[in-house]
């Protein structure tokens, strides 16, 4: 199933946007895909925080309203000065009306939201209820034309951004000879046991968060120009299938990092799609073989092909990477936090580091968007910096914020410098496992007794 995309335009999105301040909008509800129905619209929006209506009708106007309460069925009266009706379409002034004063915003019910003059969902249809006057005064033909059928209705979860801190949480120097620095400590690491050549990082996340991108971004950086070793895209589902293993070799044909990246399918919603924690285990644990294509009903056994029987030090996972999308930090569900979970408690069984990725944090914030050197002074990023850290259960050291290549056809120094940090850090945790082995209880095939 592909991605439920908003039918704002960027113009629509542009105008609403200077409606409600310095905020970031999460589509949480989308009629057309989700259905016009009472059930839908409060399964997918109650318990929210601000939320903002988006209707649609064939007249071409786009209207709404926002509030910054939840709604939770409550069946009482809401007050809230905040909110707001709204409407704007081609070619007329966008129209912002407040409330009555002393009027309540909403009646909290188990119904289509209901402001009075606008109740949408009328009897779990596409219809509007529209009754100027009541608790908000308007013309009828000024908010929506007098067309009352909805082609579309979306509702989205409205985030306050914050502005910049005075001083970053944390410092980074952002200079070419910092980037030149961390490239040489790189390809100057050398793992912390001489039977080990290079340090196994593997990239764990839910489908779309860019860990197959963070590859290719570091692939990049090191080979001097854009590079797509690692099959990237946008699709509902994983668009890694295989198990992969990257050997990062500096310039074109150049000596290899002391460093293996490795991808896996990315984690799905269903209990039963995406990547199964017992092939996880056998990745942690070595078994599983470059290229093994993964089966989503079946987990790799030990008769089949891709099964790795001799394993060694070199073989097993040294650090796990957690790839979060931080655009949809505040989106994940229950689900997905409860598969995290069982993946945390299984890998801190087996004494292996942990770190997290943010991803897309230009895309999460517009500040950072206009220079990446705000990352660590964007009171959002550092609020979903700590959010990830609680609801994962890791330290917000471990929590790094990154940018991969995605569109760009050039590399840049600021991008550079933070994959690098990111990548420096996997090897400091590596080393920490090093740490930690016992290598004298190591059997005949010199496989530590943790991982037979």
């Amino acid at each position: 199933m592909s991605a439920v995309t908003s039918s704002l335009s960027k113009d629509q999105e542009k105008k609403l946007l200077s409606l409600l301040g310095h905020v970031r909008l999460h589509l949480l509800h989308k009629a057309g895909i989700h259905g016009f129905t009472v059930e839908a619209f409060h399964n997918h929006c109650d318990k929210q925080g601000p939320t903002v209506i988006v209707a649609y009708n064939a007249a071409g106007f786009v209207f709404g309203a926002y509030t910054s309460m939840d709604y939770t069925k409550s069946d009482e009266n809401v007050f809230d000065k905040e909110a707001f009706l709204y409407s704007m379409a081609e070619g007329k002034k966008t129209l912002k009306v407040a409330g009555i004063s002393g009027a309540h915003a909403f009646t909290d019910r188990g119904t289509g939201p209901d402001y009075g003059a606008l109740v949408f969902l009328k009897d779990n249809t596409p219809e509007l209820q529209s009754d100027p006057g009541t608790r908000f005064n308007f013309q009828a033909d000024e908010m929506h034309g007098n067309d009352l059928t909805l082609t579309e209705f979306e509702v989205f979860r409205v985030e306050g951004l914050g502005d910049l801190l005075a001083k970053p949480w944390r410092k980074t120097q952002w200079t070419a000879e910092i980037k030149q620095k961390l490239m040489k400590d790189i390809q100057n690491y050398r793992p912390d046991m001489k039977t080990v050549q290079q340090a196994r990082v593997l990239l764990v996340g839910p489908v779309g968060a860019g860990k197959s991108s963070f590859f290719n971004s570091i692939n990049s950086q090191f080979r001097g120009n854009m590079t797509c070793q690692a099959i990237t895209g946008t699709a509902g589902t994983s668009v890694t299938t295989q198990f992969r293993t990257y050997t990062i070799k500096v310039g074109k044909g150049g000596t290899a990092l002391p460093l293996i990246l490795c991808d896996t399918m990315g984690l799905e919603e269903k209990a039963d799609a995406g990547l199964d924690i017992d092939d996880l285990v056998n990745i942690y644990r070595g078994h599983m073989k470059d290229r093994y294509q993964f089966n989503t009903s079946l987990p790799l056994l030990a008769d089949a092909p891709g099964y790795k029987k001799q394993v060694t030090l070199n073989d097993i996972i040294h650090c796990v990477v957690y790839v979060v999308d931080t655009c949809k930090v505040s989106l994940l569900s229950q689900n997905m936090l409860d598969k995290f979970a069982v993946i945390r408690k299984k890998t801190n069984q087996l004494g292996i580091p942990q770190i997290l990725l943010m991803t897309k944090i230009d895309e999460a914030c517009p500040l950072v968007a206009e220079d990446l050197k705000n990352v660590y002074r964007s009171v959002y990023i550092q609020k979903k910096a700590r959010e990830l850290s609680e609801y994962l259960g890791i330290p917000l050291s471990c929590v790094l914020p990154v940018k991969n290549y995605s569109e760009e056809l050039d590399l840049d120094q600021d991008t550079d410098v933070l994959l690098l940090m990111a990548v420096k850090q996997m090897l400091h945790y590596a080393d920490s496992f090093f740490e930690n082995q016992v290598v004298q209880d190591q059997d005949e095939d010199n496989q530590p007794d943790q991982y037979r």
